[in-house]
């Protein structure tokens, strides 16, 4: 159901606040970033108290690139100064959560606990752990959750500056891979309500530039390329190289431009003890549905599972019989 559908509840649950937290997931992109902004930037017209909670780290380059540029611009705090800033009331806080519905990949775990009243705005299939007690919008048809707010924006006609569009509709091209994926008239008419309002083509293109040395190890995975009914790619890293997530997900995003791919599967170490799976498809592979019963989870798109203390020759071959058991 789209938002604008369920905007009343939204709007409720709005009205009855005074200070609101947002969140997106843990290792933030520019889709949970942007659609935090365009969230924000909502919510200070309407004159509430609005923080965006951020634990990361460290953050992957375009996200970066914006915190840096925004730094004093907008209220960024931690997990650990939620209690000052929260409304003595518990009634009056709420906490908005986008860009996921899973409990385990928030930022922030405890910001769940310590405010009672919740909304989760999100595109992606719900699942095991998704949140329960909350208000849940959520649209799997819709390319981002950037999509999403730039429909509240219109409906709300909230005028924001040419930058903060710039950054909803960085969040928009990254979750279609330039508009190749879960793309529909709606997606190409919120890209252009966004440039309407002064979102720059060039800027967004700035905000997604890569690291040479990072894109350079990404090629790596390119080089051991395995196809499954000649329609699924299929890659694997070494056990020596840590990559990031969102390194994973860009060679899983590459890997859909080769002739007759429909499915794509990257495998590498994200932490010490941790492997990674990464996965997109075109739309005729389900993707939740594959990596669900690895203990991942995601949409038709796109989807990730991660595996503790274990090798990527295992985690390959439970892939791989799962594939199997889905294709039979």
């Amino acid at each position: 159901m789209g938002i604008l559908k369920q905007r009343r509840a939204l709007s409720r649950a709005i009205r009855r606040a005074k200070t609101i937290f947002l969140m997106g997931h843990r290792d933030l992109d520019l889709d949970a970033l942007g659609s935090c902004i365009g969230m924000y930037m909502i919510l200070k017209k309407k004159r509430k108290d609005v923080y965006i909670i951020i634990d990361d780290k460290t953050h992957e380059l375009g996200v970066e690139k914006v915190l840096i540029e925004l730094e004093g611009c907008i209220d960024i705090i931690k997990t650990e100064d939620i209690d000052r800033k929260k409304s003595k009331r518990a009634s009056k806080n709420l906490l908005i959560i986008l860009d996921t519905n899973k409990s385990d990949l928030v930022q922030s775990e405890t910001a769940l606990k310590k405010i009672d009243k919740k909304v989760c705005i999100d595109h992606h299939d719900l699942g095991k752990t998704t949140i329960k007690d909350c208000v849940m919008i959520n649209d799997t048809e819709v390319s981002s959750v950037c999509e999403m707010i730039t429909e509240l924006i219109e409906h709300y006609d909230v005028e924001i500056e040419p930058y903060y569009a710039t950054v909803l509709l960085s969040g928009m091209v990254l979750d279609t891979n330039n508009f190749t994926l879960k793309t529909n008239p709606e997606t190409f008419y919120a890209a252009y309500y966004l440039t309407s309002l002064g979102a720059s083509a060039k800027k967004v293109q700035y905000l997604l530039k890569q690291d040479i040395t990072e894109y350079t190890e990404r090629q790596k995975l390119l080089a051991e390329i395995e196809t499954i009914n000649n329609s699924i790619a299929f890659t694997k890293a070494t056990p020596y190289t840590v990559y990031r997530r969102e390194d994973l997900a860009k060679v899983a995003d590459t890997l859909l431009f080769f002739n007759n791919i429909e499915a794509s599967f990257v495998i590498g170490k994200i932490g010490k003890d941790t492997i990674g799976i990464s996965a997109r498809s075109l739309g005729n592979f389900d993707i939740n549905k594959i990596l669900s019963k690895l203990g991942g989870g995601g949409d038709t798109y796109n989807g990730a599972a991660k595996f503790e203390k274990t090798t990527i020759s295992k985690v390959e071959q439970q892939l791989k019989e799962v594939i199997k058991e889905e294709s039979e």
